[in-house]
């Protein structure tokens, strides 16, 4: 676990947004040592409005299961803004937010 779900705009390339947000998830040291639970995959949205002005953006969700504290969910969404800090884009959004799975409802089957 996480789940880390990319939304992005049309003109911004998945390929070097996703390995940026696995490195983050990695540099915050609350997951399996290798990344092995670490999952991202990308949203690209060819509809979308940012204001009067149609700009590129970069929204993060990082769902993990619930326990964490608030120093560790801060830890984690700045480790992943810091890794897209390095495609230094201009006019664009860059978002990061952590969210909660609920344990006790959480199901999972790997086979």
């Amino acid at each position: 676990m996480p789940h880390c779900i990319v939304e992005h705009s049309e003109s911004l390339n998945s390929e070097l947004i996703l390995p940026l947000v696995f490195s983050g998830a990695m540099e915050s040291e609350l997951f399996e040592i290798d990344g092995s639970d670490i999952k991202v995959r990308a949203i690209i949205y060819h509809s979308y409005l940012t204001g009067p002005e149609k700009t590129d953006f970069i929204h993060v969700t990082l769902k993990i299961l619930s326990g964490r504290t608030v120093e560790q969910k801060q830890v984690l969404s700045k480790s992943v803004l810091a890794q897209l800090q390095k495609l230094e884009l201009k006019n664009c959004s860059l978002t990061v937010e952590v969210m909660d799975i609920e344990r006790a409802s959480y199901s999972k089957l790997f086979s």
